[in-house]
């Protein structure tokens, strides 16, 4: 060891930030930030790359919020392409993911689908997929009472030619109104050729209307919905990066538990030459001798925390990484000469956690187990003993993920041993992410104006000037800072 002193390291709840003068309203506060050197986000939140939080409806349901959702690396990569065109294709107003089947598909199959998803009815195209041409509609209504579960959808369907359609170049507003004065309860949209290019029902106009306004999403510079994607820093991963950034990826992720390696600064150096168009964010990282590396070998974001996730057992599993608070301060500072922003990975479990991220330096910040059980997250609902409705949700670092492959990011190769860094388990429902995350982001927007700060920048100048006071809490003062001396009450964080 180069001294015998002992550093301290502190957590989120650790930490406190004083009050400042308030002369504006929490509505007027910016929290746009740059996610990567290069790309700007109005929301400062980002879904985690893992199995069990972002696939391609959790990408579309952040960018449609305006923040950023990266696609998991546990999965093929043809799955991961076919991830990330669904984002792509993804037109904001239409269902995220409409069942569509082919005209042979038997009844059977939506037997399995209401149990499955909860869906009674699908639309037929051609191909069984969006973008083929649209032959029916096949719902309920039409199929319920049908005793013969081998027949197909094209027997019993309502024809496209009976059917309320809407057109694509049509505003979603539009279509809206159409639907809900037709008194029906789905409107396929076709374009200009007859194919489906998706779908409008009753149920999503009206729960759109129950949730708080979206506000300006994360689009690419085509216009399209942003999607980020994690990979590792095997050779074979340099040809998924490649095919990736072919088919439109905004920012690559480097998904590994301990990103200062040789392997992480060599495939940074591989991506900034061969995928120029696509933004990199190496880690993770907690020290700023680590940052430093990947700095210099050109990434142009950093993702900060170890050990620190809700489902994360390395800090006493492996005894290496280091308290949130410290870690994203550190590293944000060193960043920050490099003008490079970074990710706060891990710990976030409210609102007053997304403040302290961004007061202490964080760009945005990255939330796994907040997003975990949400309607957008993979998997499906099932019920617990104690009859609650639960998702999975696992780390990237349990043997659960690693089955699947995830040991790659650990460094761990097939055949070894593997020691779980993480546990499985689940969480109960939450909702849609696109009711959360503005209820959060208010949240975070009140905490601005306690502490007086009116934006991300300004932020970092109170922060850089010293006017940004801040104190570590006893233990005493945690417990006064929370709920206490209740007989009962209900908890909401967000």
């Amino acid at each position: 060891m180069a001294s015998t002193s002992t550093g301290v390291c502190y957590t989120y709840d650790d930490v406190i930030f004083h009050p400042g003068h308030i002369d504006f309203a929490a509505d007027a506060v910016d929290l746009s930030t740059k996610l990567t050197r290069n790309i700007t986000i109005r929301t400062p939140i980002v879904s985690s790359p893992m199995d069990t939080v972002t696939e391609a409806d959790m990408a579309i349901a952040m960018a449609s919020v305006g923040g950023a959702g990266f696609l998991h690396y546990n999965m093929t990569e043809d799955e991961q392409l076919a991830n990330l065109k669904a984002v792509k294709a993804h037109r904001l107003g239409y269902v995220t993911r409409p069942e569509v089947v082919g005209p042979e598909t038997p009844l059977s199959f939506l037997d399995e689908l209401k149990t499955r998803r909860g869906f009674t009815s699908v639309a037929v195209t051609a191909t069984g997929a969006v973008g083929g041409a649209l032959l029916g509609l096949c719902s309920s209504r039409d199929h319920e009472l049908v005793s013969n579960r081998a027949a197909t959808v094209s027997s019993v369907m309502t024809p496209v030619a009976s059917l309320l359609v809407g057109q694509a170049s049509e505003p979603i507003e539009a279509l809206e109104k159409s639907l809900v004065e037709s008194k029906k309860g789905k409107l396929p949209v076709v374009n200009a050729d007859g194919e489906l290019v998706g779908l409008l029902t009753r149920a999503s106009v009206a729960e759109k209307k129950l949730r708080p306004p979206p506000g300006a999403p994360t689009l690419d510079k085509h216009g399209r919905l942003f999607c980020g994607a994690a990979i590792g820093t095997r050779e074979g991963d340099k040809a998924r990066a490649k095919a990736l950034a072919a088919a439109g990826l905004d920012a690559i992720i480097l998904d590994s538990s301990q990103g200062d390696s040789t392997y992480q600064i060599a495939m940074v150096a591989f991506l900034k030459k061969e995928t120029p168009g696509v933004d990199v964010i190496a880690g993770n990282v907690v020290t700023q001798a680590q940052a430093r590396r990947l700095l210099e070998a050109g990434a142009d974001g950093l993702r900060v925390g170890m050990g620190s996730g809700s489902i994360c057992t390395t800090q006493e599993v492996c005894a290496v990484g280091r308290g949130q608070a410290t870690a994203v301060y550190k590293c944000a500072r060193l960043a920050s000469q490099f003008g490079v922003p970074i990710l706060a990975d891990g710990g976030i479990q409210n609102s007053g956690h997304v403040v302290k991220a961004l007061a202490l330096g964080a760009s945005a910040a990255m939330c796994g187990s907040m997003f975990a059980g949400t309607a957008e997250a993979p998997g499906e609902y099932f019920l617990a003993p104690d009859g609650a409705r639960v998702k999975k949700y696992r780390g990237m670092g349990s043997l659960d993920a690693m089955a699947k492959g995830s040991d790659t990011r650990y460094l761990s190769e097939s055949g070894h041993l593997k020691v779980a860094q993480g546990v499985s388990g689940t969480v109960k429902d939450k909702g849609s992410v696109c009711k959360m995350v503005p209820y959060l982001i208010h949240g975070v927007k009140q905490g601005f104006q306690d502490m007086g700060a009116r934006s991300n920048a300004h932020a970092a100048e109170l922060r850089e000037a010293g006017d940004m006071r801040m104190e570590t809490r006893t233990g005493a003062a945690q417990k006064e800072g929370g709920v206490h001396d209740m007989h009962s009450y209900k908890k909401v964080l967000w």
